[in-house]
C-alpha cells in the first residue's frame, strides 16, 4: 500500500546565528543556547523525543501539537514550500 502525507501548514524559522532572540520568542522555554564551539552557538531544542541540537542554517519547526524540532535545510526544502498568505 502507498500513503500520501497529509498537507499541513507549519510555522518555521531558520537559525542564522544572529536571530537567537527571535528564535527564543518563537520557541519559548523549549530552547536553550549552548556554546558547543568557541565561535558559534548551538541551539538545544527540547523535542518530544528528547533534546536535539540545531546548527546554523537549520530550520526550527513548530509541529501540529505545538512541539518544536530542528530540520536540516535540504530536508526542509524537499518537504515544505512557502505558503502565500492573503
Amino acid at each position: 500500500m502507498k500513503y500520501r502525507k497529509k498537507p499541513v501548514v507549519i510555522e518555521a524559522i531558520r537559525y542564522v546565528v544572529d536571530n537567537v532572540e527571535e528564535l527564543e520568542k518563537f520557541v519559548g522555554k523549549s530552547l536553550e543556547v549552548k556554546w558547543l564551539s568557541p565561535t558559534m552557538p548551538n541551539l538545544i531544542i527540547q523535542t518530544l523525543e528528547g533534546d536535539m541540537i540545531a546548527n546554523k542554517g537549520d530550520w526550527i519547526i513548530k509541529g501540529i501539537k505545538g512541539e518544536f524540532y530542528p530540520c536540516k535545510p535540504d530536508i526542509f526544502k524537499r518537504t515544505y514550500e512557502k505558503v502565500n498568505e492573503c
